[in-house]
C-alpha cells in the first residue's frame, strides 16, 4: 500500500501503548472515507482485537466514543483504562513487547512471509508485522530504528531560500520514514501571490504561516509523530512564532554563502521565489544560536548523513 495520510505506524506510542494510536487513525479516516479498502476488513480484528483485548474493553463501544470528537488519543486512552481497568507498568511493557515482535520466530512467521511476498517486500529487513506495516506504507523502521519508542521529534530545516531545505528535508524525512512537509503549503494564497510579483511578506503576512506551522508540529507530537518540517525561520521572532517546544524540535540551518545560493537560485525554474530578494533575505537573516548549523556546499546525501549524525536520529 502507498502512504495513507493520517495514518501512524504501528509502532507510534500513545501514553504507555504501541498501536492504539494507529486504530484511532483507522477508526476516524474509515469514518471520514479515506481509509484504503484493504484496511476495512480487519477493522475491530487482528491487531485492533488484541489491542481492545488487552484494554478490556469492546471494539464498538472505542469506536462510538473516538467518534465522538471531544476526547484526543490519551484521553481516549483514559477513557479504556476508566472501563476496563488500569494495567500495570509491567503489563504494558509485556503487551508492547509482544505486538513490536509479532512475526518473529513466533506463530505470525508465516503470515509475515506471505504478506510480504505479496507486497514484493521480500528484499526489505522485515523481521516483524510491525515492521512490514511500516515498509508497506512507505516508512523506513530500520533505518528509523523505531521498535526504540523514541519519544516523538520534529525536525524543522531552515535557512534561505535556495538554501536546499526542501532537498534535503526529503531525502531526511525518507530515510527515517516520517512525514514531511514544506513550508510553502502553509502560506495562504495571499502570500504566494505576493511573493510570486516579487513582493516582500511584512510580519503581518508571516503571522497566519508561522501559525500553520506552529499547528502541524504541535498536532505531530500530540500524534506521538515524527516529522520533518522546512521553513525560512530567518529570524528568532520568528522560529519563537513555529516553535512550541524547543526540546522536542530540533532546529537544522543550512548555512551557506550569498554567491553559492544566488547561483543556485538562478538555476531554479517555477519557484516563486525569486533571485533578487536573496539579499533582502540574508540581511533579515539571524543567525540562530543553538541550532544544527550544516554547511550546504555538499551532496544532499552528505548533509544529511551529518544532520542524522549530529542530531542521533
Amino acid at each position: 500500500m502507498p502512504n495513507v495520510p493520517g495514518l501512524r505506524s504501528p509502532y507510534a506510542v500513545v501514553g504507555r501503548l504501541v498501536y492504539f494510536g494507529r486504530m484511532l487513525d483507522k477508526i476516524r479516516l474509515h469514518a471520514a472515507g479515506a481509509l484504503p479498502a484493504d484496511y476495512t476488513a480487519n477493522l475491530g480484528t487482528g491487531f485492533d482485537g488484541r489491542c481492545c483485548n488487552f484494554l478490556r474493553v469492546k471494539y464498538d463501544e472505542l469506536k462510538a466514543r473516538a467518534l465522538a470528537g471531544d476526547l484526543d488519543d490519551t484521553a481516549l486512552l483514559t477513557w479504556c483504562e476508566e472501563r476496563g481497568g488500569r494495567r500495570t507498568d509491567e503489563e504494558c511493557e509485556v503487551w508492547c513487547g509482544f505486538m513490536m515482535k509479532r512475526g518473529f520466530r513466533d506463530a505470525g512467521a508465516e503470515i509475515l512471509a506471505k504478506r510480504l511476498r505479496e507486497s514484493g517486500l521480500e528484499g526489505k529487513p522485515a523481521l516483524t508485522m510491525f515492521d512490514y506495516l511500516d515498509f508497506d506504507e512507505g516508512r523506513d523502521p530500520v533505518a528509523a530504528r523505531a521498535w526504540e519508542l523514541r519519544p516523538p521529534t520534529v525536525v524543522l530545516i531552515m535557512g534561505v531560500s535556495g538554501s536546499g531545505k526542501t532537498t534535503v528535508g526529503l531525502r531526511l524525512a525518507g530515510e527515517l520514514g516520517w512525514v514531511f512537509r514544506d513550508a510553502d503549503d502553509f502560506h495562504p494564497a495571499a502570500n504566494v501571490a505576493k511573493m510570486s510579483a516579487g513582493q516582500p511578506l511584512t510580519d503581518a503576512d508571516r503571522a497566519p504561516w508561522l501559525a500553520a506551522i506552529r499547528a502541524f508540529i504541535v498536532a505531530a507530537l500530540a500524534r506521538g509523530e515524527s516529522a520533518v518540517v522546512t521553513c525560512s525561520a530567518l529570524k528568532e521572532a520568528y522560529r519563537q512564532a513555529a516553535i512550541p517546544d524547543p526540546a522536542r524540535v530540533k532546529l537544522v540551518h543550512l548555512a551557506g554563502d550569498y554567491g553559492l545560493i544566488l547561483e543556485r537560485m538562478q538555476r531554479r525554474q517555477g519557484h516563486f521565489m525569486k533571485a533578487e530578494m536573496l539579499q533582502s533575505q540574508f540581511a533579515a537573516l539571524e543567525a540562530p544560536t543553538g541550532a544544527l548549523a550544516v554547511d550546504i556546499g555538499r551532496t544532499p546525501e552528505e548533509i544529511v548523513a551529518e544532520i542524522r549524525r549530529r542530531a542521533g536520529i
